[in-house]
């Protein structure tokens, strides 16, 4: 039977709730193909009657993967030590070897005890090379071995992963609690899910953020002949009933190039967080400004901001805007008004109608300027209705509030 054929048999197998039930009856002594798995670096591992398999390969220091070199990866978290910014991906306090890069490959996307984990993959830092190990599930009766290869040398503080607090590690949760008598306890950790950075910083310019279309359109890394994730599952049940590595060979290669890629990713997005990237535009430096403001760090956005504010293209403007707020909030109000009186004659009307609503608050409250106030409060009304007339948009919430700052500036324009 042809390979298309297996996969198209075994395609029912991929539903969430299907558990793998092939039992083993392999003579340990006896596993199939061996010769052809160690020629892979892949190695079995023996416990308590049954056998898992590890890969081993390791990496120079200046491995280049994509963009970078893994040397990079050093002053990343270099940077982040010799930096003041508070942000959630922040190593500072970290050693290399501390952060460890985590993924995992599974028969089905759902949650339940139904998914098994097959391939669990990791690389950590040592010295001046890049370890990557891997631990693969020949067979369901393996799940012991591979839980007690993985976990008896694991020595971490947080854990690097793609999605991995939505869905890998909950799934080492539940697979762990059926084997957690006989294996040591998962330790406590931190976490860094790079998933979420992805899409703050490129939602704008990605239609997808998978992390296999960040590494070409972001990091420059191209696979080749690399087999595609959605097929590992099939991949993974051909290979338990056959017994024939092939497929699976391909299956460690690709989830070896998932952990090599959060590498560069962190890399990456250490160098746009930190304001180090040359080649970071406009619109990443807006929404790193726009991150960091999001977590009260008053000074890590101001700056981020302040770069990403010179021009006049739409997002330079939005960072203009973004940073008044910055100094409005530090009581800046000179640097905010200049700001607010640029934004107020733009073209851009969203941005215009923001500032000069500003700036009539700002000369109502704190100038008592009632008259100037009043003018800028006009000016917004204006452009909002020019706005709605190019839109055929109905009257707006906005407009209202404009009209009732407009009656109640011109009763104190009397009263003064």
């Amino acid at each position: 039977m042809s390979f298309r054929k297996k996969l198209n048999r075994l395609k029912p197998h991929l539903s969430t709730e299907q558990e793998v039930k092939v039992e083993d009856t392999k003579n340990l002594n006896e596993i199939p193909f061996l010769e052809q798995w160690e020629a892979e670096g892949v190695s079995p591992y023996y416990y308590d009657n049954h056998y898992c398999f590890v890969r081993e390969k390791v990496f120079p220091i200046d491995h280049q993967y994509g963009n970078y070199t893994f040397a990079q990866f050093y002053h990343a978290v270099q940077a982040w030590n010799n930096s003041t910014f508070q942000h959630p991906l922040s190593s500072k306090g970290f050693t290399e070897g501390q952060l460890f890069f985590f993924d995992t490959e599974t028969t089905g996307l759902g949650g339940g005890v139904g998914n098994t984990i097959f391939l669990l993959g990791y690389a950590s830092f040592q010295k001046d090379k890049v370890v990557l190990r891997q631990h693969f599930l020949p067979n369901p009766s393996g799940e012991v071995p591979l839980y007690q290869s993985f976990l008896e040398n694991i020595d971490y503080t947080t854990l690097v992963t793609y999605n991995g607090k939505a869905f890998d590690w909950p799934q080492v949760k539940t697979r762990h609690i059926l084997v957690r008598e006989h294996v040591p306890k998962l330790p406590s950790f931190g976490h860094f899910d790079l998933f979420h950075a992805a899409r703050r910083l490129w939602k704008h310019k990605l239609e997808r953020l998978k992390l296999s279309i960040v590494e070409k359109e972001v990091l420059g890394v191209e696979r080749v002949e690399d087999v595609p994730g959605f097929l590992a599952p099939m991949i993974y049940f051909d290979f338990v009933e056959s017994g024939k590595p092939d497929g699976m060979i391909g299956i460690l290669k690709h989830n070896e190039m998932d952990i090599l890629s959060l590498i560069t990713l962190y890399t990456h997005l250490t160098f746009q967080l930190l304001n180090i990237d040359a080649k970071r535009t406009t619109t990443e430096g807006y929404e790193v400004g726009r991150w960091y403001a999001a977590l009260g760090d008053t000074h890590a956005a101001t700056e981020t901001l302040s770069m990403a504010a010179n021009g006049d293209e739409k997002d330079s403007l939005k960072a203009k805007l973004a940073l008044s707020y910055e100094w409005k909030k530090q009581k800046e109000w000179e640097k905010a008004l200049l700001l607010w009186e640029e934004l107020a004659e733009v073209s851009n009307k969203n941005i215009a109608i923001e500032s000069c609503i500003e700036l009539a608050k700002y000369l109502e409250h704190r100038e008592k300027n009632f008259d100037e106030a009043k003018a800028y409060c006009e000016k917004a009304m204006t452009i909002l209705q020019e706005k709605m007339k190019i839109w055929r948009t109905e009257k707006q919430p906005q407009l209202e509030e404009l009209e009732k700052r407009q009656e109640r500036l011109k009763r104190k324009s009397k009263k003064s």
